[in-house]
């Protein structure tokens, strides 16, 4: 009898209970012993600090190829007993009669998918074009009202219900008259959240004033956009969030639910905090950041200005290029770039880091920082739009116009916009900055304090999308964003945006207005296009993956970001999910410039678990996916076509109305109760996926009538006999074992399952261990060693291999036996015979297992078998925390290759703080002490710092908590890291090999050799006697890494592709409005009062020298 049970993964796993008797059978004979004409007897073995030199072997021992068959013969017996392979491949082809094979075409199924793809996105698209001519219309049709109040506007505040909560909170201390709805809502499975369909949302960051004349009439005329969202899902009721994310700072959204408000202020910005959102429409862009580092920058000043760097590289995104130099006398990167690199994550980690370790020292010199920066932008051999080039200044102020310099690089064409922010609180004078900005089609801004750094680092976002908006319609197109993290709760998601133009005019024949209104955006969660991927035609191996322009991937098994931040996107290269060669390169190339193609190729493709490495054929197809940015592959095994019954997805959905459970017996119970009311061809159920199932359930149980029922698993020391299935089904014997199993019972997601269709033969797998964990506990009888195998069908001129059967080796009973079939016994009860100097036998790795180290090593470098009792519970780890002299020797003789590389998505613990955060931690404020100090207060300093001080408490905004520690958010707790990965496989020797290791007067020798047919690794070494053999030790588990050289890899940059159309010139575009800065001039009466009334405080403390400004006057 049997009895089937369901994982919690909806597949299945049947364990089959027999009350069995004995029935003994012929174990194969044991070959004879090795012929003594065919070889002859090498000298003793030994250890060369205890033996003479003149008794080690000088040539290949033949005794031990004669163990290896033996291993050889021994594995196959048993496989071929107990796996049943043949006997699977019978039942097949008797069953042949109840399924059929179709082979698959993989052009017509990657096109298949991205038509279904493009419709998917096509219908997010009309929706959001309908929201952008509504929002356009009510803007236009809005009439400004001065005098509107807090009291006349009714909606949603998403953060309503957590403000009420917190006595601390603005309108609690305000005592606010906002007319707050206070809605109801239901749980929903697609928002994965608790939304209201009649409502929408309203976002406001907190240091945006809720009351101010323009946020009040931004929420007046976004109210009508409602009507427009719910008539949106009307339309099409699989829409997630519709977002529209204001210019000013206002988010509504639909369907309304409560932000996810963060433990400490909120300061996120839905419209300009969501990566893709703030500038995705004004892609792609140059641009250089210039900033002097004389001595007249330094103290606060600086402080200011390398956050508000900082700041301002968080505003780039992958498509836009930059470079970063300061500049005294002579200008340079502040990095190790020396041209303009991507503005990728881990480039713009390199220039953060370079800025906050800027120090200042010399004169400025504006003329040297604005040739290298224009030198920059003209010697760029970037193959992307040449578009939207731009030079940001940042100063403390200056005199200089360098007006020669803009003459020779700029006019009179002026295709370079230049950006001056005037840093700190200073008595310079700043006509000349603004002029720059002026006279460059750029802007001036200021920032005063901490405060203003947030908004006065992104407003240069307007200027840019100016000729965006006089081009009209022609600008309007849908830009689909990389992969980011829903700030909601969604998930993974991309989104699609279009830009929202002020149609306004200020009156008749007056120019058209040039400002953006905002972003219009549409979610798109992963999980609903890959229901589009028919996963279950492409083998357990095979998988559909999209990527974008940049080489990122959409879809990929590989993106599975451990830690995810809403501020940032998710970009995994395609070249990074997996291993990287140059075919792989060319696929890339092609698929990035919308071609169609196929290739097959032979790569590298790592083991379900990472833990090893595996070369394979795979077969890529690839098409575009129409009127996106997107480009579909299919990779699939080269040979196999897939059955009907083989693949299906991760989660195997077999019918709408199964209720999961966590519960084995629970989920069998009500999966029984379904199918009593429901037939396998009702449409409430995936008919192919239920017949499967059925198919490979009954083929299973035939596989125990057959071959399980009637044999012992301990004649031959197994725990267990299993096989897997394609259709879903894992069934073992005995019942135990299928208790105590713990690979993953859904087929697909088993790392022997995926690596036994990849590799042919048997494959072993020993128990998972890690280094830091304590060794295996051998006394519970469940340890044991997989040895797989997959079941190869050939019907009707195709290959197909829909299972893979095996068994579980009892670990110690097979140590044992592992020294009797390397030793000189012919047969287990023949008696042992001692060997030592004086003797004329051979040693073995039994009688000598004191002289002798004899070890099994699969495919990855980890212990599979070895004759050192102590050894046993190390069983599965690596063998260099073995043995690492004789690892590191194996490597070295070409047994063994390495491959390394890098995981991008991993977590780590957090980092202490730092300064390399969008916002600064923390701010000098000085003590009680410093303000009755006179000495301080005559400072070089003084003035500025003063001014600062009256800023910040004007604005309040010195007081405002960091961004980054303010959200409260779980990548608080916890960052994403790269950390490095390194596999081992099988190098270049197939045949046996000696050779020996080196160690001075205490040298080792060792003999390894291929078991045929299998992952394994049989070598025989004398045991380290001296520590003058220690060495090195080769590193397999994964470890912290800052990943690649940055400073290399931006040397030889992967391809990528721009927008095919770019925005940065309009002939009538309006620069006049290029900022006008008003800063307070220090009154000589209130600075001699305040330095009469210090003087009769404390006398001055001890100061520090301060340098004095050496390029500015006063």
């Amino acid at each position: 009898t049997s009895r089937i049970k369901l994982t919690t993964g909806n597949s299945l796993i049947c364990a089959v209970h027999l009350h069995m008797g004995f029935f003994p059978f012929s174990p194969p004979p044991s070959p004879p012993p090795f012929p003594p004409s065919s070889c002859p007897a090498p000298p003793l073995w030994g250890s060369l600090c205890s033996w003479p030199q003149s008794s080690r072997p000088q040539s290949i021992p033949c005794r031990m190829q004669h163990w290896a068959r033996r291993l050889e013969q021994e594995i196959d017996g048993v496989m071929r007993i107990f796996g049943g392979v043949q006997q699977l491949r019978e039942i097949y082809k008797d069953n042949r009669n109840l399924f059929e094979v179709q082979e698959n075409e993989p052009q017509k199924l990657v096109e298949k998918v991205a038509g279904d793809i493009e419709s998917l996105l096509d219908r997010k698209v009309q929706a959001l074009k309908r929201l952008a001519d509504a929002a356009e219309n009510f803007q236009k049709a809005h009439r400004w009202q001065d005098n509107i109040k807090e009291e006349d506007i009714l909606y949603y505040d998403a953060k309503a219900d957590a403000e009420l909560d917190d006595p601390e909170s603005e309108d609690v201390e305000r005592g606010s008259k906002v007319s707050t709805l206070r809605l109801d809502f239901v749980e929903d499975s697609n928002f994965k959240n608790k939304v209201n369909y009649s409502y929408t949302a309203v976002q406001i960051p907190t240091d945006i004033y809720k009351g101010s004349t323009v946020i009040l009439n931004e929420l007046n005329w976004t109210e009508a956009l409602e009507n427009v969202f719910i008539e949106n899902r009307r339309q099409d009721p699989t829409l997630l969030w519709q977002v529209f994310g204001s210019a000013t700072g206002v988010t509504r959204y639909y369907p309304a639910t409560p932000w996810r408000a963060p433990k400490k202020i909120d300061l996120y910005d839905l419209g300009r905090d969501t990566p893709p959102l703030p500038t995705s429409d004004l892609r792609p862009s140059w641009c250089v950041h210039d900033l002097p580092r004389s001595g007249s920058v330094s103290g606060l000043t600086l402080k200011l200005m390398k956050t508000s760097v900082c700041e301002m590289l968080d505003t780039l995104s992958d498509d836009d290029y930059v470079n970063v130099a300061s500049f005294n006398e002579k200008a340079q990167p502040v990095s190790c770039f020396t041209h303009l690199v991507q503005a990728n994550v881990r480039n713009k980690k390199v220039f953060k880091e370079a800025v906050q370790g800027m120090v200042a020292k010399g004169t400025t010199g504006y003329k040297a920082g604005f040739e290298y920066a224009f030198d920059q932008l003209q010697n760029s051999n970037i193959t992307r739009a040449n578009c939207n080039k731009m030079i940001m200044m940042f100063t403390d102020g200056g005199e200089d116009r360098v007006q020669d310099v803009f003459e020779k690089y700029n006019w009179p064409n002026r295709t370079v916009r230049v950006f001056t922010f005037s840093v700190g609180q200073h008595n310079y004078d700043v006509t000349p900055l603004q002029w720059m900005a002026c006279a460059n089609k750029g802007y001036y801004f200021e920032i005063p304090s901490i405060g203003a750094i947030r908004i006065n680092t992104q407003e240069y976002l307007d200027v840019l999308g100016r000729p965006m908006v006089l081009a009209g319609k022609e600008a309007k197109q849908v830009q689909w964003t990389n992969v980011y993290e829903d700030a909601l709760g969604l998930g993974l998601v991309v989104t699609g945006t279009l830009p929202v133009f002020n149609l306004t005019q200020d009156g008749p024949g007056e120019k058209k207005n040039q400002l953006i209104l905002g972003v219009m955006g549409i979610d798109v969660a992963l999980n609903d296009i890959k229901r589009l991927t028919p996963n279950y035609t492409l083998g357990a191996n095979g998988y559909v993956f999209a990527i974008d322009l940049n080489g990122y991937v959409l879809l990929h098994p590989n993106l599975k970001p451990q830690t995810t931040n809403f501020r940032e996107p998710v970009t995994l290269d395609f070249l990074d999910a997996e291993l990287e060669d140059e075919n792989k390169e060319e696929i890339r190339r092609s698929m990035i410039d919308g071609n169609k193609g196929h290739k097959q190729i032979r790569t590298l493709v790592k083991s379900l678990d990472e833990r090893y490495v595996d070369e394979v054929v795979r077969n890529y197809t690839w098409v575009p996916i129409r009127s996106t940015n997107y480009s579909l592959s299919p990779s699939a095994l080269s040979s196999p076509p897939s059955p009907l019954f083989s693949p299906l997805p991760i989660l195997r959905e077999y019918c709408k109305d199964l209720n999961a459970s966590d519960n084995n017996t629970e989920f069998l119970k009500n999966f029984i109760e379904l199918m009593e009311k429901v037939t396998p061809d009702s449409k409430q159920c995936n008919n192919f996926l239920l017949h499967n199932l059925i198919l490979d359930t009954g083929i299973t149980q035939q596989l125990v009538e057959r071959v399980w029922r009637d044999q012992d698993l301990n004649t031959y020391s197994l725990l267990a006999v299993f096989a897997a299935t394609d259709g879903g089904i894992t069934r073992v014997f005995p019942n135990k074992a299928a208790e105590d199993w713990t690979e993953n019972p859904e087929p697909f997601n088993a790392s022997f399952y995926r690596r036994s269709l990849d590799n042919r033969g048997y494959v072993f797998k020993p128990p998972h261990q890690d280094a830091l964990l304590r060794p295996l506990e051998l006394e519970n009888d469940t340890v044991g060693i997989l040895v797989s195998t997959a079941v190869e069908l050939s019907l009707g001129g195709r290959s197909l291999r829909p299972a893979v059967v095996g068994v579980k080796l009892d670990l110690e009973a097979w140590a044992e036996k592992f020294k009797v079939l390397a030793s000189n016994r012919t047969h287990q009860d023949q008696p042992q015979k001692q060997c030592g100097p004086s003797s004329h036998c051979e040693m073995d790795c039994e009688v000598n297992n004191e002289d002798l180290l004899c070890v099994l090593i699969d495919d990855g470098g980890f212990l599979v078998l070895s004759n050192q009792n102590h050894q046993w519970d190390q069983v599965g780890r690596f063998f260099s925390e073995v043995d690492a002299n004789l690892m590191l020797a194996l490597y070295n003789n070409s047994f063994y290759t390495r491959k390394e590389s890098y995981d991008y998505q991993a977590a780590c613990a957090p980092q202490p703080p730092g300064n390399l955060g969008a916002a600064p931690r923390g701010v000098f404020v000085p003590t009680i002490a410093d303000f009755l100090n006179l000495a301080w207060w005559t400072s070089a300093a003084a003035w500025s710092l003063f001014q600062q001080l009256l800023y910040g408490l004007i604005y309040h905004s010195w007081f405002h908590a960091d961004p980054t520690e303010a959200e409260g958010s779980p990548e608080a707790r916890e960052s994403s890291c790269v950390m490095k990965q390194t596999q081992y496989y099988f190098g270049s020797v197939n045949a046996s090999y000696n050779a020996i290791i080196d160690c001075g007067n205490c040298s080792r020798l060792f003999h390894a050799q291929r078991l045929t047919n299998t992952n394994l690794l049989f070598v025989v070494a004398e045991k380290p006697l001296c520590s003058q053999c220690e060495a090195g030790r080769l590193l397999q588990k994964e470890t912290h890494s800052d990943g690649p050289e940055q400073c290399e890899l931006v040397q030889r940059p992967r391809y990528r592709r721009g927008p095919h159309i770019c925005f940065d010139y309009n002939a009538t575009e309006d620069t006049s409005d290029c900022g006008r800065g008003a800063s307070f001039p220090p009154s000589l009466g209130v600075l001699v009062s305040l330095q009469l009334l210090l003087l009769l405080g404390l006398p001055p403390r001890p100061q520090p020298q301060v340098h004095a400004h050496a390029s500015r006057r006063v």
